[in-house]
């Protein structure tokens, strides 16, 4: 497949509209230059639009579009879960994790634990959070854009990979955080109609005259078992999903600390004007994720009826843009590489924020109020945050392929991997939350315990789902850091973190918004149980 002129003109127009917006929203007032504040959290004043749509244009990549369809292709809607369990998970995370974020001024992930247990577990987990986004994260998301822009334009895959992770880390060098988020906008309605584009033409070419409506039913018809929400022990990729493990275990686990303790996600609430326009904003991604499924899952889905002899699952959605005509291949193209870039970008600047704020800085003087010292210092910031956005995205580039390129499924193989983890990180932000007790050495115990009890249940039980598993360590790295926390004594100084006088009340707009979320989701899983 190549693209026509059409759709060059398409996608170049889209570059440089993109690049131009993100330069124009970054620019600095008269005598004015950035400090650490307006470049890594947007001067604290994105409003609900912004963080919503930031928040979905972080989340939804080629690891999503690409490896989901390729999911989808391979199990079904079951996979859908990850999308519509994370809409009530961000509920959650707007009701009770950040008004205790907001009041307290975090404004990173690592920051909040050294505030709650001590400069230990900061230090321990910034470097630990690199490490993931770096060689997970953001090899995943340029590996699989790169063959999505192979197989759809015919660019030489090393070519794509490079031109990508280009593109993405200049078009957000100048401003930071503000020229990803306040043009996010603009990536996500380009994804949302791509998506439901491509969707809508793969139904129509399964339903002929019947239509889109007749091409759905079609589709339930010819390839049932593809639209099992929750499967059963016999199921061929049961060990995937196993079961109610997606309503009640495991997955509640990898999207509490996803949503909730992930720094390129949650940094987009952390800048917004306040708890109130935050929470609006959570309410808008979570409508957002219950739409996910039809964008992303449906076309993977289709390609099992259009094009059922696929080498790989994730040649599926690549694939299937194969059924649009020229000018709409181009639109679909360019919201493709939207999301690629709007991802990548929003990664860089997550790197860059940890990196700078809690390894670099710590090495600064600090005055009374914990601001640099010297005000040249906050130039400083800014420009080594830059220096760390160009620098990961460098080895990112060089270990994608030994790191991404030999996995079939490559969205599982980041659910698995980030599985060793997101249990003992839900743990230590869980009860460092809504536990007095908890200390640094509970923390680090909890820390530890996951990844050393993930590695031997994988090896002792390899049958075991990993979301299962997930849920065993779960529990027992909670055990041991109560256990620890009761034991070892606490220093007096150590909890830094004031809840106390945090305000839960929601608006009872937020409120209507929960249950509406609520209900649909009800409906879609008696629907399609």
């Amino acid at each position: 497949m190549t693209l026509q002129t059409i759709d060059l003109v398409v996608v170049i127009g889209y570059a440089i509209g993109i690049f131009v917006l993100a330069q124009w929203v970054s620019r600095d007032k008269a005598g004015e230059s950035k400090d650490s504040s307006d470049y890594f959290l947007a001067s604290k004043a994105l409003p609900w639009w912004a963080v919503g749509a930031s928040l979905i244009a972080a989340n939804i990549s080629a690891e999503q579009i690409v490896g989901m369809a390729g999911s989808g292709y391979a199990i079904g809607l079951a996979i859908a879960s990850y999308e519509w369990m994370a809409g009530a998970t961000l509920l959650i995370v707007g009701k009770f994790f950040l008004p205790i974020f907001l009041h307290n001024k975090i404004y990173t992930m690592p920051q909040f634990l050294e505030q709650r247990y001590g400069g230990n577990i900061r230090t321990i987990m910034a470097v630990f959070w690199l490490a993931l986004y770096i060689f997970v994260n953001l090899t995943s998301i340029i590996w699989l854009g790169s063959i999505a822009v192979n197989q759809v334009a015919g660019i030489d895959q090393n070519v794509a990979l490079v031109g990508l992770g280009a593109f993405a880390v200049l078009y957000q060098l100048r401003g930071g955080l503000k020229a990803v988020a306040l043009t996010d906008i603009v990536q996500v309605t380009l994804l949302v109609l791509g998506g439901l584009l491509v969707s809508a033409l793969t139904l129509r070419a399964i339903g002929g005259d019947a239509g889109i409506i007749g091409g759905f039913g079609e589709l339930t018809r010819r390839v049932p078992g593809h639209f099992d929400m929750i499967l059963s022990p016999d199921n061929p990729h049961y060990k995937e999903l196993p079961g109610l493990a997606v309503l009640v275990g495991g997955m509640w686990i990898a999207n509490l600390s996803y949503w909730g303790f992930n720094q390129y996600i949650i940094q987009r609430a952390l800048a917004a004007k306040s708890v109130a326009e935050a929470q609006k904003g959570i309410v808008f991604a979570s409508f957002l994720k219950l739409l996910m499924p039809l964008v992303i899952v449906l076309p993977g889905i289709a390609a099992v009826v259009l094009a059922p002899d696929l080498a790989k699952p994730d040649q599926a959605y690549p694939t299937m843009l194969r059924l649009l005509p020229p000018g709409l291949l181009g639109l679909v193209f360019a919201a493709l590489i939207a999301a690629i870039i709007a991802s990548t970008a929003s990664k860089i600047n997550a790197i860059a924020t940890i990196f700078t704020l809690d390894l670099y800085a710590k090495r600064l003087p600090r005055g009374a109020d914990g601001a640099p010292a010297d005000p040249a210092h906050e130039r400083r910031l800014v420009l080594v945050g830059r220096v760390a956005a160009c620098v990961s995205i460098a080895i990112a580039m060089l270990t994608a392929r030994p790191l991404i390129g030999q996995s079939d499924q490559a969205f599982q193989f980041i659910q698995e991997f980030s599985g060793f983890f997101t249990p003992g990180i839900t743990v230590i932000f869980l009860l460092g939350l809504f536990w007095k007790r908890a200390n640094e050495a509970g923390a680090i115990g909890a820390a530890v315990a996951s990844v050393v009890l993930s590695y031997v249940l994988r090896a002792a039980v390899p049958d075991l789902p990993f979301l299962n598993r997930m849920s065993w360590v779960f529990f027992l790295s909670l055990a041991l850091a109560v256990v620890l926390s009761l034991v070892v004594p606490s220093r007096a100084d150590a909890n830094r973190v004031t809840v106390r006088d945090v305000d839960f009340r929601t608006t009872t707009g937020f409120n209507v918004a929960c249950l509406g979320i609520v209900l649909i989701l009800v409906a879609l899983y008696a629907t399609w149980w």
